[in-house]
């Protein structure tokens, strides 16, 4: 079977070209033009629910497919806010909401992503939400390539481009 009459399994690479809106409209990501996503089908290496929309598509097909908060970067938990002292932060720190930042658990030294989510005097409210967590999110993907997966691609479940 040559490469143009692949379609997407397992264990192959994909190579999409992709729009990415949420339900509003608004356009939140996309693939540059000649460079599109490459991944590893089957591998968790993108959203499952994207991933499973992608079975069976062949090279040059396209499709407009819509993936639900579960199946994406999940609902938003409002237990993943949190308020911390503004004197967590050096005094100079210029915060602004909507500000991401990278965060250390001084317990078990695990690195936390969070976003600035509101400001007080002295106090700061910190969102550990995905920035993505509760959008039903809206793509527009094309295949544009696929290819075996080398040995080591599989062996460590990822694109080495």
């Amino acid at each position: 079977m040559t490469e143009n009459q692949m379609v997407v399994a397992d264990q192959l690479v994909v190579s999409l070209d992709y729009i990415l809106r949420l339900t509003d409209g608004s356009e939140v990501d996309r693939s540059e033009v000649g460079e599109p996503l490459e991944f590893l089908q089957g591998s968790g290496n993108i959203i499952p629910g994207l991933e499973r929309e992608l079975y069976g598509m062949g090279v040059g097909d396209s499709k407009k497919v819509s993936v639900q908060p579960s199946e994406a970067y999940g609902e938003f938990d409002p237990d993943d806010l949190e308020v911390v002292p503004r004197t967590t932060f050096p005094a100079d720190m210029d915060l602004s909401i909507g500000m991401g930042l990278q965060m250390r658990d001084a317990v078990n030294n695990q690195i936390y992503t969070a976003t600035v989510s509101e400001i007080e005097d002295d106090k700061i409210t910190l969102d550990f939400n995905h920035p993505l967590a509760g959008e039903t999110l809206h793509f527009e993907v094309k295949v544009a390539n696929l290819r075996p997966a080398t040995a080591v691609e599989l062996e460590h479940g990822h694109v080495h481009s």
